[in-house]
């Protein structure tokens, strides 16, 4: 191997850059990193841009029989992204999509996650089948290759029945399109023994009447456990049973680079209702009454699930703390319009109400309710792993029963939960399908743990496989935690049948070796993942990835999720410093001396990634924790000074921008970004970044003229950067953002008034961003003492032009009545103006504290009165300007806006937002220029008649 190791390597980089081939422990470790309870480092991470890249590296494998890993989002829960030979990764240029049909198809590359493949379809009333718990982060490489399905999916719209072609690279290197018939021709030439072997499968299953009713008797139920058996009986074309088996496949039969689904219909009208029944056995049959109903979704929750998130609003405390023995079905119906709707609701509440509920929240058509109970039903999962001791682990499996026997197999488990002292178990699922969820936390401290799990995992696997012919896995894939148990669930023919696959489409064995198929009875406690303490703001991290999609430095370095792991590798590392042999010493040094850059110094800090946290952790605390760590007591003395001199310093900082402005004027745009980058990286990063879209020194204007008895009164606190900052050097626009707004107000009939000694004021953002939180709070607090005599104790209400600004202030849980801008607009000031829209597109960006503050809608709706065309480009959820990091470490602001320049129409030539320091790195990475929002209404407005 160690020869073979060095021959691949230099084979690689002959077609490979160094860009694309990941060798220091430090990213391989952070990498490695998935959803699973497993842990393996990977020796070479390979992140890789396109097709034939991808062809490259695969053929070198094969050529050199070297295992090979596929890995998507790796938000998968049983290990099958991971590891310890060749992880390869997929760059963010691989989210291509085309609709095909009117919306009826839609053509998708790996790299696309799944919320956004449905929001492509969304104008066309369509999406994708499949459904997952994690659709706003996994994606649909991980989708197809898991067979993933979800809440509505139920069996019939998972990905193998609504795929309608795919192109996937086979272990050779040898890429087949299923849907080209030049490609499918030359298939059928060069791997005509593959395509052979397949039918001999299939005559085999055919020729085996009870093997084939068990495979028929498998997939009445969702299952995917092993191989798609299926595809040899449902089809009679090779090509056919090829690409349904690459379906739930798992990455151990070939890489999936595209695929077409047949869609299916996103209905418009919903209704949702909550309601609990005595037993597990009422509960399932009347689950098998629904099942012949216009339902969609049956979700079962037990009553330790309905405990485990009691106070969510929503849930009223009588659903809680009941007899173990009841249980909740949340239930939804779906129609094409009203009328069909209301004659649904009146079916299912006439059969649901019959069978006498203990408790109830009734059929309704609220969105606001049904959201409450969709968010109490997908907030047991995180309520476990909020909960658990710290350095244990949570655990979800997915079993499925036959309908019939729901409610036993529910029983049973329970059973089994006490027996093995799992007490904070829960079980939730999806009902109809028979499916269910079963959740809780589990240590591997220690080996009597070990064996705990492992005793129960056996006494799972006979209970569901062979007591109750059920299906182990039943949407979350095979993984490593059930491939010891596949032979059990389809006994020994079926087996060998799913071997003589692998040795058909693998046949040196180097894809995913270990995952769906694996003779090793105990893989399933090997290579246990260790959660050891690391941080109180972190300890609780199931490291699922969700958190992963709004990352601005994700393409650049750590995402939160790898950001957690490694911290706590440094911290279990030096725990055990004094015992710790020369390899651990050596990765020790390695992994602190790189955590500063990759993990500290790139994070924007926003805590956008808590919004998307299950269990809502905020990693840009911990960042900023460890920042003012790094600084020490000089930089606190730095810090506090600048606090205590803040106006000096913006004058200072407004000084710096009449000088760099006026020398980018005399020197032109070209020359500024090249000095700009020769004063940066020459200066070893010291001096910011200046180019070109640097703004000019804002120009003096007040607001607190004359009072005007016929002008309502408001306060408004510009921003630090609004007071400071004025338009770009090289901007026709030369009106600073306080002049404009005041004239947007003006026309609506307000009058803004300026707290006194302005210049003196912030609102602690720059401080708490660095770690200096003592400063933060002393500034922001001074803020609200000036706020609230200006607003005579709130009676009049504030205006922030800047987003972050009201974000920080509510740290401090003040009563003020604080507006940003653009929410006080929208809900007071848009009535009354005469708005004239442009017919020409422009470009939103709603900033990360806006996002956090759910301001986005108001944004979004002055947007859409100014112009009939905005654009909200994608991948775009923080720009990571971060404050000044846009600045000084310019290379996060960058990455995060790799993709929008791209994705504007050229003749989009204005961009708007509501951060000033935001609106720099925007202009800068766009090509346009981005401005205040405020900008974009005083143009098309004019004060009511």
């Amino acid at each position: 191997m160690a020869a073979n190791w060095s021959d691949f390597l230099d084979a690689l980089r002959k077609d490979l850059s160094s860009e694309h081939i990941i060798e220091d422990l430090t990213r391989r470790r952070a990498m490695g990193v998935d959803a699973s309870f497993y842990s393996l480092v990977p020796k070479l991470v390979l992140q890789l841009d396109d097709i034939y890249q991808v062809q490259y590296a695969v053929k070198m494998c094969y050529r050199f029989s070297i295992p090979l890993t596929f890995r998507a989002a790796g938000t998968s829960l049983s290990g099958q992204a991971i590891s310890d030979s060749v992880l390869l990764t997929l760059s963010n240029k691989w989210r291509g999509h085309e609709i095909l049909d009117n919306g009826d198809r839609i053509r998708l590359q790996p790299g696309v996650i799944g919320a956004d493949a449905n929001r492509y379809l969304a104008p066309f009333n369509r999406k994708i089948g499949p459904d997952p718990a994690s659709i706003n982060a996994c994606k649909i490489g991980g989708i197809v290759a898991n067979n993933a399905s979800g809440m509505c999916c139920g069996v019939a719209n998972n990905s193998y029945h609504t795929l309608h072609s795919m192109e996937v690279m086979l272990a050779d290197g040898t890429i087949l399109k299923s849907d080209d018939e030049n490609s499918i021709r030359a298939f059928r030439e060069s791997h005509k023994k593959i395509l052979d072997g397949l039918e001999e499968l299939a005559r085999t299953i055919k020729n085996d009447s009870h093997l084939e009713e068990l495979i028929r008797h498998k997939y009445r139920i969702k299952n995917t456990t092993g191989y798609a058996l299926n595809s040899l009986i449902d089809f009679n074309d090779p090509m056919d049973i090829l690409i349904h088996l690459m379906v739930g496949s798992e990455g151990t039969l070939g890489f999936i680079s595209e695929i077409t689904y047949n869609t299916v219909v996103e209905h418009q009208h919903k209704a949702s209702g909550l309601y609990l029944f005595a037993t597990a056995e009422q509960a399932c049959k009347i689950v098998g009454a629904l099942s012949g109903l216009n339902v969609d979704a049956v979700e079962l929750m037990d009553q330790r699930a309905l405990d485990s998130v009691k106070g969510k609003p929503g849930l009223p405390d009588s659903f809680c703390d009941n007899n173990d023995s009841c249980t909740a079905l949340l239930i939804e119906t779906r129609a094409v319009n009203e009328g069909e709707l209301f004659n649904q609701m009146d079916e299912i509440v006439s059969l649901l109400d019959a069978n006498q509920p203990l408790q109830k929240i009734a059929m309704t058509s609220d969105p606001q309710v049904s959201a409450e109970l969709w968010a109490i039903r997908k907030a047991t999962f995180p309520a476990v792993g909020a909960v658990r001791p710290v350095g244990s682990t949570v655990i979800i499996e997915d079993i499925a029963f036959p309908l019939d026997k729901l409610a036993d197999g529910l029983n049973r488990l329970h059973q089994l939960f006490d027996e093995y002292s799992y007490h904070d178990a829960i079980i939730f699922g999806h009902a109809l399908a028979g499916n269910l969820h079963f959740v809780f936390t589990q240590s591997f401290d220690e080996e009597q743990e070990v064996q705990r799990y492992h005793a129960f995992m056996q006494a799972v696997a006979h209970l569901v496989a062979v007591e109750f012919e059920g299906s182990l896995k039943a949407e979350h894939g095979t993984g490593r935690n059930m491939a010891p148990f596949v032979e059990l669930e389809w006994g020994s023919k079926a087996y060998d049948l799913m071997w003589r696959v692998k040795e058909l489409l693998d046949p040196k064995k180097i894809l995913n070796p270990g995952v769906i198929l694996n003779n090793n009875q105990e893989a399933h406690i090997q290579d246990l993942k260790s959660l050891p303490k690391a941080n109180s703001i972190v300890d609780a991290c199931t490291e699922c990835g969700f958190c992963e999609p709004v990352c601005p430095s994700k393409n650049l370095s750590f995402t939160p999720r790898q950001r957690i792991a490694i911290w706590r590798r440094i911290n279990d590392l030096r725990s055990k410093k004094d015992d710790s042999n020369a390899l651990e010493l050596r990765e020790l040094n390695e992994l602190e001396k790189q955590y500063d850059y990759l993990g500290i110094d790139t994070c924007a800090a926003t805590g956008l990634c808590a919004e998307r946290c299950p269990i809502g952790i905020n990693t840009g605390d911990l960042v900023r924790e460890l920042r003012a760590e790094r600084r020490g007591k000089m930089g606190e003395i730095i810090a506090s000074s600048s606090a205590e001199h803040f106006s000096g310093l913006t004058k200072a900082v407004a000084g710096g921008l009449t000088l760099s402005s006026s020398l980018s004027k005399v020197i032109g745009s070209k020359a500024t970004d090249i000095a700009g980058k020769a004063l940066h990286y020459g200066s070893g990063k010291a001096m910011p970044l200046w180019y070109s879209e640097w703004p000019t020194r804002a120009k003096k204007y007040a607001t607190n003229g004359n009072a005007q008895d016929n002008l309502e009164k408001l306060i408004y606190f510009p921003s630090c950067a609004s007071r400071n900052m004025g338009p770009a050097a090289n901007s026709a626009e030369d009106r600073s953002q306080l002049e404009v707004t005041s004239a947007v107000f003006a026309k609506a009939g307000y009058q803004l008034i300026l707290p006194e000694n302005i210049a003196g004021l912030c609102c602690g953002m720059p401080y708490n961003s660095k770690g200096f939180a003592q400063n933060a709070e002393k500034k922001g607090k001074e803020l609200l003492n000036a706020l609230d005599v200006v607003s005579e104790q709130g009676k009049i209400a504030i205006i922030f032009d800047t987003s972050p600004c009201k974000l920080q202030l509510q740290e401090w849980s003040h009563q003020l009545p604080i507006y940003e801008i653009n929410e006080f607009v929208a809900q007071f000031v848009l009535a009354r103006l005469d708005i004239q829209p442009i017919d020409e597109p422009i470009a939103l960006h709603i900033t990360c504290s806006s996002q956090k503050m759910q301001l986005a809608p108001y944004l979004r709706q002055i947007a859409h009165s100014c112009s009939t065309q905005v654009i909200e480009p994608e991948d775009t959820a923080c720009c990571g300007f971060a404050g000044d990091k846009g600045m000084f470490v310019p290379e996060l602001n960058a990455s995060a806006l790799q993709n929008l320049k791209q994705q504007l129409p050229n003749n989009c030539t204005k961009g708007y937002s509501n951060s000033r320091t935001c609106e720099i790195g925007l202009s800068h990475h766009s090509g346009i220029e981005y401005q205040s929002l405020m900008y974009l209404l005083d143009r098309v407005a004019s004060a009511a008649i």
